[in-house]
């Protein structure tokens, strides 16, 4: 059903949603407490991933509840079921008491959305012991300490739902959590968690829980629900510039097995009621829609229907450790429009392309976006940003360039450039048996309209100046390495699809590949990626890198340069080339060549 599905209309998109759930019944536990998804773990109890799973899918229940589709009936009473047994302490199945920083605290947030906007179901249906069942266990995250950060929504999503069925709320807790949640406010729209880290959790974490409470709260407390529309507002069109016209976004950052949780924040706005000049009902219908759409087309599902941990594929490589078989549900916050009923001007509207501007400069979350004439893709060059708590945060905000339509790969190991996939980098070892490395945070930086500067470090004793300049399909790079040891460097293009020798007949990509002594470069029918030296590296190839290192393609290739560097000081200077449709490389533009000299002066 779901490759047949158009996803145009409103019921396109609760079909969709349905066929996402159904093959979840047959993964509910006997008491309905918890899924079974997979043997696979995250860094908490398989008992506690498993009320996790249950819990995201509520994300699309309660909208589809909201929305009057009978069709969700069932799984409101096998789900309804779940939720009674696991807030009873008498119960085989109960969630059981929680503690400071625990992952359930996470998993509250939508049964308070179900208490605000449905108590009728959510509480009306629920008998007097059960209603206090509840009420004890949700309340635990009251009584318990949690990060100080983007959590702290879920805490005020409870609290809304206490609010709205008559029981107890502490107003002087609720009013901390929104000050310290607004406390995080940078300008132009942005929240961040974290200085460093800025990525799509201002917009899951904070722009999304805004909305929500907005449409639960707004009317009763005007002055924080205008901030709210005006920082929504702010922050669309600049977020919007994170897509392209097949409706791919931006790989970029941490948790991205939330894949089409991608467009949430659209759907979020339509909930709302948030509209804006320039960014239209049908404008922001598009952008939903188009994501949704392009994830759909992809392998993202097991063989019985089930959401898998990856990204364009099934993927245990690129997660991080609090990635369980059913956190890729989390994702289902997209179908909160499902909620506003047939005649709301959301889905009237006629589907609009909207095409943000050919370039931006975002400071606050550290980007420079352009994109080639058709939007065909958009490129995100980056300074700047920095994670460290979770596997392979180098590559998911350090690549020097992201590409909605070539992605990334990441490290599994730093001994070969095979296994690590340097692909938009450069990596950096000391000459014999050492490990690659790449950036990992940067000593200065400075973005411009025009070009992205930053110093950095790869390892004690060579410090790098780096400057990358966005020139139409091709951009260049320019390094001036000081180094007090004897080194090897490799320059990464960006990774292709590419075919084994030897290919089923089912496996039609073919990637043709080729390298000089200073160029190398991979065309197929998923795009072109070049490199070119323009001074200082020694040599050219292509690299076949570890099946399952990137995150749309199982399978690589990586157009790379090379050169072996004395102690002293070095320059080197390369032109990169990406396009996503059929165009091939050729020479380095004339223009690219002349900026390139006078940049090295």
């Amino acid at each position: 059903m779901l490759n047949d599905n158009p996803l145009r209309t409103r019921r396109d998109v609760a079909d969709a949603a349905l066929a996402l759930m159904e093959p979840l019944t047959r993964c509910l536990t006997p008491g309905r407490a918890r899924l079974h998804i997979g043997d696979g773990s995250a860094h908490y109890p398989e008992d506690v991933a498993g009320m996790e799973g249950f819990s995201r899918v509520l994300w699309a229940l309660v909208p589809l509840l909201m929305g009057g589709f009978r069709e969700a009936e069932p799984y409101w009473a096998l789900w309804r079921e779940g939720l009674c047994n696991g807030t009873d302490p008498a119960h085989p199945e109960y969630w059981g008491d929680i503690h400071d920083y625990d992952q359930r605290m996470v998993e509250m947030a939508v049964i308070g959305v179900g208490l605000c906007f449905l108590p009728e179901r959510f509480w009306g249906e629920l008998n007097a012991r059960q209603r206090e069942n509840l009420f004890r266990w949700l309340n635990q995250i009251n009584l318990y300490d949690m990060p100080r950060n983007n959590w702290r929504y879920f805490r005020i999503l409870v609290n809304l739902g206490f609010r709205r069925v008559g029981r107890p709320v502490d107003e002087a807790r609720l009013t901390e959590d929104l000050d310290m949640m607004a406390s995080h406010y940078t300008a132009d729209g942005w929240y961040f968690d974290y200085e460093t880290k800025r990525d799509y959790y201002s917009i899951w974490g904070f722009q999304y829980y805004n909305l929500l409470y907005l449409a639960a709260a707004g009317e009763a407390d005007p002055a924080r629900g205008e901030r709210i529309r005006e920082h929504a507002r702010l922050i669309a069109p600049r977020f919007a510039a994170w897509f392209d016209r097949e409706g791919r976004a931006l790989p970029y950052g941490r948790s991205l097995t939330y894949r089409f949780g991608q467009g949430a924040f659209f759907s979020a706005m339509a909930f709302a009621g948030v509209e804006m000049d320039g960014l239209g009902w049908g404008d922001m219908k598009g952008l939903w829609l188009r994501n949704l759409r392009s994830w759909l087309r992809l392998p993202i599902l097991d063989r019985d229907g089930v959401l898998t941990v990856g990204y364009g594929y099934p993927n245990l490589c690129m997660a991080e450790g609090y990635n369980a078989p059913g956190s890729p549900y989390w994702g289902f916050k997209t179908f909160i429009a499902l909620a506003l009923p047939e005649d709301h001007p959301f889905w009237q509207a006629e589907e609009t392309l909207y095409t943000p501007p050919a370039r931006l400069l975002d400071p606050q979350v550290r980007l420079l976006i352009t994109r080639d004439a058709d939007n065909r893709q958009a490129l995100a060059y980056t300074a700047g940003n920095h994670g460290w708590e979770h596997m392979h945060e180098d590559e998911k905000y350090e690549k020097f360039v992201y590409s909605t339509q070539l992605t990334f790969s990441v490290c599994k190991e730093a001994t070969t450039l095979e296994k690590g996939a340097f692909d938009s980098m450069l990596a950096v070892k000391r000459q014999g048996r050492d490990l690659w490395r790449g950036r990992s945070g940067c000593d200065r930086f400075e973005l411009t309209e025009s070009e992205v500067r930053f110093t950095w470090q790869p390892m004690e004793g060579v410090s790098i100046d780096t400057c990358l300049i966005p020139f139409g399909a091709w951009h260049l790079r320019i390094h001036r390495i000081r180094t007090g040891l004897p080194i090897d460097v490799a320059e990464g293009a960006f990774a292709l699809r590419r075919d084994w020798p030897g290919a089923r007949p089912c496996d039609r990509v073919a990637t043709a590949c080729a390298a000089s002594a200073d160029r190398a470069e991979a065309h197929g029918a998923f795009g072109s990626s070049a490199i070119v030296s323009l001074q200082g590296y020694t040599a050219a190839r292509v690299v076949y890198p570890e099946p399952n290192t990137n995150l749309m393609w199982p399978r690589t290739v990586l157009p790379m340069l090379t050169a072996s560097l004395p102690a002293g000081e070095h320059l080197l200077c390369c032109a990169v080339f990406t396009d996503a449709g059929d165009a091939q490389a050729g020479a380095v533009p004339e223009e690219a060549l002349s900026m390139a000299y006078r940049t090295r002066k």
